[in-house]
């Protein structure tokens, strides 16, 4: 099955594989930690200094790869959200922003530890835990997931550039070799302003149309499916004509499907 087939799979039952996820041995007990143990983070300081309650928050947030990073993750708490030359608002970062707005001690104080905060949080951990499982069996599932998960929030191209795996989607999607990552950010920022526009990720179906186009053009770059399903879906996205253009193309994404199924026989 190509790239766009296994994620619609999942996409299509977010409940089932969410659930799924949330019942494995490690989620579970992870989760069962957090939720007994949150309510004791009254503070910026209880939260850093439990490593496990932090590494679950971190983790919830698609911030598992900065953990190490205690000393930024305390300034930008520290500063908190309302001020917008605040740390989290700066960095450019959609994921520490949001884990910033989730842990608000700068406004809220103790009153963060609450039930309602662990229940956001459980969820963020459980889909983050899903999307994992999805990427050991083909790494483009993860990556449209989160992009799916994220992309609506972003606000400028420089969230695209704060986040590896929002970038990896959107050059492979428009053919941006990942070299230019070694550009000025300015630089890169100016490129792809010229190629997106980050608001179209906020309608549903230009979302769906563009988490295709990266889909098609991921299973071309890593060879991830059969070659007849690749092209099949790379011409339905783009049209003869239109193969290397920078226009997103609209897709029915239910088209894919019955190609695909007409191709493997049922």
């Amino acid at each position: 099955m190509t790239t766009i087939g296994s994620y619609l799979a999942v996409a299509n039952d977010l409940g089932r594989w969410r659930g799924v996820a949330a019942k494995a041995p490690a989620v579970s007990a992870e989760t069962a930690y957090f939720q007994a143990k949150i309510s004791q983070a009254t503070s910026i300081d209880a939260l850093l200094a439990d490593k496990r309650l932090f590494s679950y928050a971190m983790k919830a947030f698609g911030l598992g790869d900065k953990t190490y990073a205690v000393g930024l993750m305390r300034k930008a708490l520290a500063q908190g959200v309302d001020n917008p030359d605040a740390l989290a608002n700066t960095l450019h970062n959609p994921n520490i922003l949001a884990f910033a707005k989730a842990f608000d001690y700068a406004a809220k104080g103790a009153a963060v530890a609450s039930a309602s905060l662990a229940e956001t949080v459980t969820g963020r951990y459980v889909e983050q835990a899903m999307q994992a499982d999805q990427g050991r069996q083909n790494p483009g599932v993860e990556l449209a997931l989160y992009f799916r998960e994220h992309a609506p929030q972003l606000t400028s191209v420089y969230g695209v550039l704060a986040d590896k795996k929002l970038l990896e989607v959107v050059q492979t999607a428009l053919g941006v070799s990942p070299k230019t990552s070694a550009q000025p950010v300015d630089t890169q920022a100016r490129l792809l302003k010229a190629k997106l526009d980050i608001d179209d990720f906020k309608d549903e179906k230009k979302l769906s149309s563009f988490i295709a186009r990266f889909a098609a053009m991921y299973d071309m770059q890593n060879a991830g499916a059969a070659p007849t399903a690749v092209t099949n879906a790379n011409a339905i996205l783009y049209g003869a004509s239109l193969i290397g253009s920078d226009e997103p193309v609209g897709v029915d994404l239910s088209l894919i499907l019955q190609r695909q199924a007409a191709l493997r026989g049922y």
